[in-house]
């Protein structure tokens, strides 16, 4: 007969499901103690449970803070979760149309912890393009279609990002942290970020946000290619095409 310290498998499943799920709001890392007080479960069945999901990979476990977080593996469940979203379909016509007027290849990027990523592209039919790889984890501090999502995050979550570090990935990468806060200052006031040779030498890019049910950032959209026809005239042309695009979606997203 279960007891309440030999729970039945059933029950046993929905408290691991509990402690993954708890990671999906609130701060992205938090301790046993906090754990426990907001599922109502004892440190020690929170413990042993973040124990196998650490190893596992689902959870990472920071030695300093002695708080947990989502883990590799989570991310990539995640990620392959995120190709089958509605928003991939929400989007579909938006992007498609906008591949069409530009000429150039358009993106459906999606927010994966403190990274993003792509889950879907309109592919340029000019035969000298730029594509992406869909499902590869990217930092939110290079890149139009990743700076674009930093800027509407809450500001806790950008100073995390911040204090991780500016690894530059190209030459044109924002290394100055103050540099950065004053691009994200003006991505909020105007709803679109450009990017050239930030992520990727040599590629050209307009991005605007997505903003979920909930009204918080969900993911972005771009227009991106070689950097040589992405020049000011272009890029004068493609901000009203991307962020009417988005606000479109985003408007399908919430039904609103």
């Amino acid at each position: 007969m279960a007891t309440k310290s030999s729970p039945t498998g059933t029950e046993a499943a929905e408290r691991v499901a509990d402690v993954l799920l708890a990671f999906s709001h609130g701060d992205t890392s938090i301790g046993v103690s906090a754990l426990s007080r907001e599922l109502s479960l004892s440190k020690a069945v929170v413990h042993r449970i973040l124990k196998s999901l650490v190893s596992r990979a689902l959870i990472h476990f920071d030695p300093a803070s002695r708080e947990y977080s989502l883990g590799p593996g989570a991310t990539l469940l995640g990620t392959r979760a995120l190709r089958q979203l509605d928003l991939r379909i929400v989007a579909r016509d938006e992007l498609s149309k906008l591949r069409n007027d530009t000429g150039e290849t358009t993106t459906l990027s999606l927010l994966v912890n403190d990274k993003r990523t792509y889950v879907d592209q309109y592919e340029s039919r000019q035969e000298i393009k730029m594509t992406v790889e869909l499902g590869r984890l990217y930092p939110l501090y290079a890149g139009a279609s990743s700076r674009t999502i930093l800027a509407f995050l809450p500001e806790s979550e950008i100073e995390r990002v911040l204090a991780s570090g500016l690894d530059p990935l190209t030459r044109e990468t924002v290394r100055d942290p103050l540099q950065l806060r004053e691009q994200l200052e003006d991505i909020r006031s105007n709803h679109y970020a450009t990017s050239r040779g930030e992520r990727q030498s040599g590629a050209g890019s307009v991005a605007a946000p997505v903003f979920g049910s909930d009204g918080r950032v969900v993911g972005s959209i771009s227009i991106c290619g070689p950097l040589a026809r992405f020049d000011p005239d272009a890029v004068a042309r493609y901000i009203p095409l991307v962020t009417a695009a988005a606000t479109k979606i985003s408007s399908n997203l919430t039904g609103h």
